[in-house]
């Protein structure tokens, strides 16, 4: 569970940060699902991600 914890983590902060640091005219395939349904929507998603990661990485990062 850690490691999906740090993949949600990680993958989340790559959507959150794409935007900003790649060229306006880049899409990710993958997350065009996304955006169907609206900007709002879609920063929940991906803020949602990210503390489900956090979560699960630092709820079972001391169990083997």
């Amino acid at each position: 569970m850690r490691e999906l914890g740090i993949f949600l983590f990680l993958a989340g902060l790559i959507a959150m940060l794409a935007p900003y640091l790649l060229p306006a005219n880049f899409r990710f395939p993958l997350l065009d699902w996304i955006y169907a349904w609206g900007p709002t929507v879609a920063w929940v998603i991906k803020g949602g991600a990210v503390l489900l990661g956090l979560g699960l990485w630092l709820g079972f990062r001391n169990r083997e």
